[in-house]
C-alpha cells in the first residue's frame, strides 16, 4: 500500500501575507504608461518616502517638480493609471535578497498641499522619519487608490482585491520579525547549527551556507546555498505563535524535538529552489 504523504507545514494566506509585505517593504517604485518622454513606458519612478496601509491606498513623497507629479497634475480629475512595486528585503546578507513583491494597481493623484501635510503628521506619528518635513518645502505627497493587488512570494502568485488585504488580520510577529532575523544571523550562530538537523539530508552538507530568511506565526524560513544553487526550506513551529516573545521559545522547540530526519512528527520541511533561482 502507498504512503501518504504528510501535509506541507502551514503558512499565512495569501492576503496575511500581503498585508504583511506592504508594512515592512523598503524598496517602492511607481511605474505607469508615459511617465517620461513621448512613448516611453514603464518607467520606474523611486518616491523620497512610501507609506502603504493595510487597504493599499499608499501615500508617496515626490519631489514638487518631479515628472511622475506634474504628470498627475495634468491628469487631475481624471486620475493618473500606475502601478506600485513594492519589494519585500530580507534583512541579512543572501545572494538573491528579494523575499517578494507586491504590486499595486490602480490611479494616483496630488493631494491638495493642506491634506498632504495632514498626511505627514499621521504618519510621522506612525512611522517618524525627517523626510516628511520636507513636505510643503520642495517635496509633496501623492496619494494611490487602489484597484487590484497582486503578490509573488516562496509559496506563489495570488491576485486579491483590496478589501482582502484590508481585513486580513497582521501576523503577530510581522514588525519585529526582521530585527529578530538579523540579530539570529548575527548573534547566534550556534542555533543556526543546531537548525541543521532540521533540513532535508541532501542540503545538510558541510560547506552549505544557512541563513534566516523570514519568520511569520506558523514557521521560521532558512535560505540554504549551496555551490550552484539557492534552497528555502520552511521549519514549522509547533503551535502557531500570538506574540513576538514566544519566538525564542519556539525556535528552542524545534532544536530539542528533532526525529533525526529532519522532520517535525506530522509535518515535513517544504524546500524549493529560492525566488529567482
Amino acid at each position: 500500500m502507498a504512503r501518504s504523504r504528510p501535509p506541507a507545514p502551514p503558512v499565512p494566506p495569501p492576503a496575511e501575507r500581503a498585508r504583511t509585505l506592504a508594512g515592512r517593504a523598503r524598496h517602492a517604485a511607481v511605474i505607469g504608461e508615459a511617465l517620461g518622454e513621448e512613448g516611453d513606458e514603464g518607467l520606474r519612478n523611486t518616491p523620497t518616502l512610501h507609506h502603504v496601509p493595510s487597504t493599499g491606498a499608499a501615500t508617496l513623497q515626490f519631489p514638487e517638480d518631479h515628472p511622475l507629479v506634474l504628470r498627475a497634475r495634468e491628469r487631475g480629475e481624471a486620475l493618473l493609471p500606475v502601478m506600485l512595486e513594492l519589494a519585500d528585503v530580507a534583512p541579512v546578507t543572501v545572494r538573491r535578497p528579494v523575499r517578494g513583491l507586491l504590486w499595486v494597481s490602480g490611479r494616483l493623484r496630488v493631494l491638495p498641499m493642506r491634506v498632504a501635510r495632514r498626511a505627514a503628521l499621521r504618519i510621522a506619528a506612525e512611522l517618524p522619519d525627517e523626510r516628511l518635513l520636507d513636505v510643503g518645502h520642495g517635496e509633496t505627497l501623492l496619494r494611490l487608490e487602489p484597484a487590484m493587488v497582486v503578490l509573488s512570494d516562496a509559496e506563489g502568485t495570488e491576485a486579491l482585491a483590496p478589501t482582502a488585504m484590508a481585513a486580513a488580520p497582521p501576523d503577530p510577529v510581522a514588525a519585529t520579525g526582521d530585527p529578530w532575523l538579523a540579530h539570529l544571523a548575527a548573534a547566534h550562530a550556534g542555533t543556526l547549527s543546531a537548525l541543521v538537523p532540521r533540513l532535508p539530508r541532501h542540503l545538510r552538507r558541510p560547506g552549505h551556507r544557512i541563513s534566516p530568511l523570514g519568520v511569520d506565526r506558523f514557521g521560521l524560513r532558512l535560505r540554504v546555498e549551496t555551490e550552484g544553487d539557492d534552497h528555502d526550506v520552511r521549519l514549522p513551529f509547533a503551535a502557531p505563535l500570538s506574540c513576538p516573545g514566544q519566538l525564542g521559545e519556539a525556535v528552542r522547540t524545534l532544536i530539542g524535538c528533532g526525529d533525526g530526519d529532519g522532520q517535525v512528527p506530522g509535518l515535513r520541511p517544504t524546500s524549493r529552489p529560492a525566488a529567482g533561482a
